[in-house]
């Protein structure tokens, strides 16, 4: 382990190491490219969708998959279209805040939407 390598920019673990053109975290698992980009110029988290687009706030997304919603005897089907959608920090990995037609307010995860 060297001193001049970066921290884990997912976990700001200081212990990383090289594995080849990878650098690995050994405290979350986390490897990446030295040359990839984690955050954008303002310093806060890149959010990208299943397919790897990057998303922003007021973006419409479309589900991936259908999803169980607890409560409700239909889930949300593949195929929704949901607008304006907004990036916040949240709970467990649920990192887009929206409201789904006949649904209502809900959080859900960047890896089961693509970028419509």
């Amino acid at each position: 382990m060297s001193d001049n390598l970066p921290a884990c920019p997912a976990c700001s673990g200081a212990h990383t190491y090289e594995m080849g053109a990878l650098l690995v975290c050994p405290e979350c698992g986390l490897e990446w490219s030295p040359s990839e980009k984690t955050a954008d110029e303002s310093g806060s988290k890149v959010i990208r969708d299943a397919v790897g687009n990057v998303l922003a706030d007021g973006d419409t997304v479309t589900v991936v998959r259908t999803l169980k919603v607890k409560g409700s005897p239909t889930g949300i089907k593949a195929g929704t279209k949901v607008r304006n959608i907004r990036l916040v920090d949240g709970v467990d990995g649920h990192d887009i805040d929206c409201k789904v037609d006949g649904f209502g307010a809900m959080q859900l995860k960047s890896s089961v939407v693509k970028k419509a």
